[in-house]
């Protein structure tokens, strides 16, 4: 048994290279290729290390086909590395033990595990017998699950007959009802409406706090990752590129913070002038500064500006990504 801060997840040099057919365009290419059929090697992993601690909650972002999917994938055991080790819960993932499988799940926005023309109530059934849980431990979690998800109106309706934000829902319970110490999450809001991103955030969190379950997440919504994560992984062309908290990265990429003053009255020209670097932006003072900067802009502002109300502005966590990724593909 290993110490409770030790990694629950320790990934060393993880690679995972695909052998893809390649064949010249048109009619000639494709009779040669059934002849002579070649081949080109795609690393969608190449050489991916770190450590996941109990309990974190880790954003794992990346433009798209960066290897996240692929990563999460290896980690639960759907797909056998070609090169590195993985150590999941003190497991080799792809061997795929019961008792390996009993600490997992894995959850992905554009799958789903809900029998279609059944109720959800008939999945969580069936989900309690594979993974032969107790039955009165099993209904303890479900009125949990029901009551923390609200799910209650929805357990006896057929999955078809659910909406999309419905069925993600029950897709959490389903995935969740054996308890796993460990959440591997791909893209879980994907497609919903804001409300119900809003709901599946509040959940994730709530059950990290009451469980204590390690969350590894995937998402373009850089809302969830800001709710959500603390730490986050970017991945560039299957490497990591960067690897701590999202705050650090932020400052790194973007250490400027907007210093917005909205007037208690209209300024005259002089007044105007006199509040330069400040300018005027739709009624409202604005200046952009440094960090260091900031407590001097608002302190003075204070003093010589009438002042109805005054913010500060991050930048958007979608551009800061953008330019990390941006900067990225260029090296």
């Amino acid at each position: 048994m290993t110490a409770s801060n030790d990694p629950v997840v320790v990934v060393d040099r993880l690679s995972k290279v695909y052998r893809v057919p390649r064949k010249d365009p048109g009619l000639r290419g494709s009779i040669g290729s059934l002849f002579r059929r070649r081949y080109q090697e795609v690393r969608a992993v190449d050489g991916v290390s770190l450590e996941i601690r109990p309990g974190e909650r880790v954003g794992f972002l990346g433009p798209n086909g960066a290897g996240k999917t692929t990563t999460l994938k290896m980690l639960s055991g759907l797909l056998v590395p070609t090169d590195g080790s993985i150590e999941v819960a003190g497991h080799r993932p792809w061997l795929r033990e019961p008792e390996f499988l009993s600490q997992i799940t894995l959850v992905m926005g554009q799958k789903m595990q809900l029998i279609w023309d059944l109720p959800p109530r008939e999945t969580f059934e069936l989900n309690r017998a594979l993974f032969d849980l107790d039955a009165a431990e099993c209904k303890r979690t479900l009125e949990e699950l029901v009551e923390l998800l609200e799910l209650g109106p929805l357990l006896d309706r057929p999955v078809r007959n659910l909406s999309l934000g419905e069925r993600m829902k029950c897709e959490l319970a389903a995935a969740l009802l054996h308890r796993p110490s460990l959440l591997f999450l791909d893209e879980p809001t994907i497609g919903l409406d804001v409300r119900m991103q809003v709901a599946v955030r509040q959940f994730i969190a709530q059950w990290n706090k009451q469980s204590g379950a390690t969350v590894l997440l995937t998402s373009h919504y850089m809302a969830d990752i800001a709710a959500l994560t603390p730490r986050v992984v970017v991945i560039s062309s299957g490497r990591i590129v960067y690897d701590g908290s999202l705050e650090t990265l932020v400052d790194k990429l973007a250490p400027e913070r907007r210093v917005v003053v909205m007037p208690l009255r209209p300024l005259s020209q002089e007044e105007l002038t006199a509040a330069a670097p400040f300018v005027l932006e739709e009624g409202r003072l604005v200046v952009t500064v440094v960090v260091q900067e900031v407590k001097r802009v608002v302190d003075r502002a204070l003093r010589e500006l009438p002042v109805q109300d005054l913010a500060i502005e991050e930048p958007p966590l979608e551009d800061v990504i953008a330019q990390l990724f941006s900067s990225e593909a260029e090296a």
